[in-house]
Formats: C-alpha cells, structure tokens, sequence
C-alpha cells in the first residue's frame, strides 16, 4: 500500500508500503539501532529471515517500511488480534517502531502511526495498544502525543 498523497510544502514525501526480502537487512539495522534493541535484536541473520517468512505467510500481520526517495527510513509491525474481551474487539497491536535516527523529529513517526491507525480501521480494529521498553523516555514522549496513554502496567516472561 503506497501513500500516494502529495503531501503539504515541506512536508517529507513518505511511501508506505509492505516490506519485501530485499527489505530485511535494513529493517534490522533500524530496529537495532539503539542500545537497548541491539542486544536483544542481534546482527542480520536466519532468524530474522524465518520471522519475515512467518509475518508474510500471516493474514493478521504486515510489516510496513516507510520510504524516502527509495530509501527505507522507517519500519514497523502491524497485527490484528481478534478477541472475545471489550465485546468482541480485534485490536491493533504496533510493534518494532522505528524511524531512522538522522531523519528523527521530521514528522516520519507520526506519519507511519497515522498509517498503522488507518491500517487497523480497514481490518476492523476498534483499539490500538502497543508495548515500549521503560528505558525509552522519548519514545514514551512520542505515543503519547499521538494519543497514547500508559493506561496498563506490560509484564513479559522469556520462553
């Protein structure tokens, strides 16, 4: 799906779209982009192949890019839970937001939750939740200013 709109003078002319393959590598350097994601991410490699195959084979998830003058600036998750709480209701889940650090502030991340809500509504979703690591303050910043609240406490078990 692109984002064929032309945009407001000044504003970055972004195109979203579903990630491919060839995608993968930089996806990973974006998500490991920070010392709290590059150890729990790793260095590019099979495992991160076999996710990309596993979100592509899924009707419920997309992993979205953000381009730049064909470049890829940004990336997320999407996934659509469907549900038997909140009378039934499928949820959007947004994981693994990231926007290229040198491009951060432009506007990029506001654009690519914008999508990722536009996304959620098209499948039926009627709420949107996402997790942020606590050592992310900025980010925590950023949610909550595109609507966000810290409404519930996130507990995680490793398997």
């Amino acid at each position: 799906m692109n984002d064929a709109s032309t945009p407001a003078p000044g504003t970055l002319r972004l195109a979203f779209r579903t990630a491919v393959r060839d995608d993968l590598e930089r996806i990973v350097e974006l998500i490991a982009d920070d010392t709290v994601a590059a150890r729990r991410t790793g260095s590019f490699g099979p495992a991160h192949v076999a996710g990309f195959e596993a979100i592509s084979a899924s009707p419920h998830d997309e992993l979205v890019v953000a381009e730049l003058d064909g470049a890829v600036v940004g990336v997320m998750q999407l996934t659509a839970i469907p549900g038997i709480s909140r009378n039934g209701a499928t949820r959007l889940q947004v994981e693994a937001v990231r926007v290229d650090a040198r491009l951060r502030g432009r506007g990029i991340g506001r654009r690519l939750m914008e999508h990722a809500h536009d996304w959620g509504r098209a499948r039926g979703c009627t709420l949107a939740q996402l997790t942020s690591d606590k050592q992310r303050p900025d980010a925590h910043r950023f949610y909550a200013s595109v609507g966000y609240a810290a409404s519930h406490e996130g507990f995680k078990l490793t398997l």
